[in-house]
């Protein structure tokens, strides 16, 4: 069985820049699944605007009748700040047999060594970095080191290995990002074609941006 992909963020509100990056990295990684995880409570940026339950519903009406989206609540559930390391060690527990592969923005994976035990990370799962143009790859410090150490060039190895690796990846760019989006509705705007439809409809009918203001980032 191929890997499982584990796709993290506030999704706040899920886009096709998110949609997007996951279907490729379903595609050209051979992924089994690629698993979308609403984070309940991020630890390194402000709370969400939108509540658990309305980005839950998101991410649901984005993913549905795709082949391979899988949404995953467990984030939302548990208490606390949503730590990666914690969300790994129980998929770990539920499929200690299977690749488990992280996948995480090359402006992200710049801030791993500021993770919660981030070294514990590679012992649970690869670490997939998917790249856009203007981000360089550090050869210099820990993350230098790490990839020097880590780092392959053959998706084979996320295959044959259960976790231990860094593979970067290249993502069709799209300049779309959730702060704009919330933003754009904030103003009286209308979000139509940076997201799904259904998507756009949620958002409309529960007025969860209407007059918020903007928090976070992506």
């Amino acid at each position: 069985m191929g890997p499982i992909g584990i796709f993290g963020g506030t999704f706040d509100p899920i886009h096709f820049g998110h949609l997007r990056t996951a279907f490729e990295m379903l595609q050209a990684l051979r992924f089994d699944e690629v698993r979308f995880m609403p984070c309940g409570s991020p630890p390194h940026r402000g709370s969400p605007v939108a509540g658990a339950e309305l980005r839950l519903q998101m991410v649901q009406v984005a993913t549905e009748g795709q082949h391979g989206f899988v949404v995953d609540d467990r984030e939302l559930r548990r208490e606390g700040p949503s730590y990666s390391v914690d969300t790994l060690i129980a998929l770990r527990g539920e499929f200690p047999l299977r690749s488990l592969a992280l996948i995480i923005g090359m402006d992200a994976f710049l801030g791993l060594p500021k993770w919660y035990q981030w070294r514990e990370i590679l012992q649970l799962a690869h670490v997939v970095v998917a790249h856009r143009p203007g981000w360089r790859a550090p050869d210099m410090g820990p993350l230098g080191e790490l990839l020097a150490d880590r780092g392959t060039h053959r998706i084979g190895d996320m295959h044959q290995a259960k976790s231990g690796h860094i593979y970067i990846h290249d993502v069709t760019q799209l300049e779309i990002s959730s702060s704009e989006i919330r933003e754009l509705v904030a103003a009286g705007r209308d979000p139509r074609f940076l997201m799904p439809d259904a998507v756009r409809d949620v958002i409309e009918q529960s007025g969860c941006y209407a007059a918020a203001e903007s928090a976070g980032a992506d």
